[in-house]
């Protein structure tokens, strides 16, 4: 069967908001996949890996390899399925034709903070790209964690993969060697052994070495969201980076070992920015008044208010602004709508006083704290639409 691409405007739609606890959701793929091994390990979103296991359709082996390709949104590959043959063959196969949900905002760490601890951001305290540092007051960035509280401090979830390997599980985890202790690997996916080459195919070699022995292997690649922002995801240098990633892909799964179970996931998808719809912040007084710091990204944007604002009255400004290019949520009201999940005390003050929500191809940007590079990305994610929360789940077995 063929994925049938739907029209762009709807897929510029928003989601509706996910519970963290549904079983197709990224946040359960590796409680998942620890059920598969035979070495279930329940989280507090997900309490039955096997059930998790049975509603993502993932069979038992002894083996399993999890792939996560930044930036491969359902959507961006079903438009670009020409581009990667063996990514098209496993999406057009009958389970792997329907896309699961990412987290809320649809942007790296923060999924990376739900994925690797099978919770959600209101728990890990990962809640946007940027966000507010409480030891200094300051804006802390959660990739390099420039600014940010020590990572794991910040996020103190144990992982999944630390509970494997604490079970006595092989775990392994394959990408760039810069990756091995990188502040997001401390804070969302530490306790693996960890095999970092410079060279794609060295990475492939290593990666189906460690998936012979029974066990967990992660496999990152990042080149397609490297193209995304800075091409945009209709581009050629996207799809030229698609190809690249379906072959190494190809090469991994010719490799493995018979009966090895394969995953291929994202962790967001992508919009091509509208920079005729950018709005900066620093241009609109309505948009500054009240605001202290601006946090999040230019997709899903968080603003921290002045100790005397009021907040009703700013994000109704807000909401008179922007109308129809954004949504926009008070605290309490992302809370209400799930927006993070089951959010602990602590987490709370990490979340912006007002959580603005781009719509269609709109981006919100700040010229005051932003650079040229930042404003003028060609690709960005983490909002609400279909195209940015809608990623691939696909099965493979060797």
């Amino acid at each position: 069967m063929s994925v049938e691409v739907e029209p762009l405007d709807e897929l510029l739609r928003f989601r509706d908001v996910d519970s963290y606890a549904s079983d197709r959701h990224i946040s359960a793929v590796l409680p998942a996949l620890s059920a598969v091994i035979g070495h279930p390990q329940p989280t507090p979103v997900h309490p039955d890996p096997e059930a998790s296991r049975v509603a993502l359709g993932f069979p038992r082996a002894q083996s399993a390899v999890i792939v996560l390709v930044d930036g491969l949104g359902f959507w961006n590959l079903a438009m670009r399925e020409g581009h990667a043959p063996y990514l098209r063959g496993l999406m057009n196969r009958e389970g792997n034709s329907a896309p699961i949900a990412t987290c809320i905002p649809s942007t790296t760490p923060i999924v990376m903070g739900s994925f690797g601890t099978g919770t959600c951001p209101g728990m890990t305290g990962m809640t946007g790209f940027t966000q507010l540092n409480q030891e200094t007051g300051g804006v802390g960035q959660l990739i390099s964690f420039a600014g940010a509280p020590d990572p794991e401090d910040l996020q103190r979830q144990p992982t999944v993969f630390e509970r494997l390997v604490e079970a006595g599980v092989r775990v392994t985890s394959v990408g760039l060697p810069k990756f091995a202790h990188s502040a997001l690997t401390r804070a969302a996916l530490r306790g693996p052994d960890y095999q970092g080459s410079q060279h794609e195919e060295l990475r492939v070699r290593a990666a189906i070495k460690a998936a012979a022995k029974p066990g967990i292997t992660y496999y990152y690649v990042d080149d397609v969201d490297k193209a995304g922002h800075h091409y945009g995801p209709f581009s050629e240098q996207w799809a030229s980076a698609l190809e690249n990633v379906d072959g190494q892909l190809q090469a991994l799964r010719r490799g493995l070992k018979p009966g090895t179970l394969m995953v291929v996931v994202a962790d967001h998808g992508m919009v091509e920015a509208d920079f005729g719809n950018q709005i900066d912040i620093a241009d609109r007084e309505s948009l500054t008044r009240d605001v202290a710091l601006v946090a999040g990204e230019p997709r899903m944007t968080m603003l921290y208010a002045r100790p005397d604002a009021d907040i009703e009255a700013m994000a109704m400004r807000w909401r008179e602004e922007l109308a129809e290019h954004a949504r926009i949520f008070t605290r309490v009201e992302a809370i209400e709508h799930g927006l993070y999940g089951s959010v602990e005390e602590r987490v709370q003050p990490l979340i912006g006083d007002v959580v603005v929500c781009a719509a269609g191809n709109t981006t919100i940007v700040d010229s005051r704290t932003q650079s040229e590079g930042s404003m003028g990305l060609k690709g960005v994610h983490g909002s609400l639409t279909r195209l940015e929360r809608e990623i691939p789940c696909l099965i493979d077995v060797a």
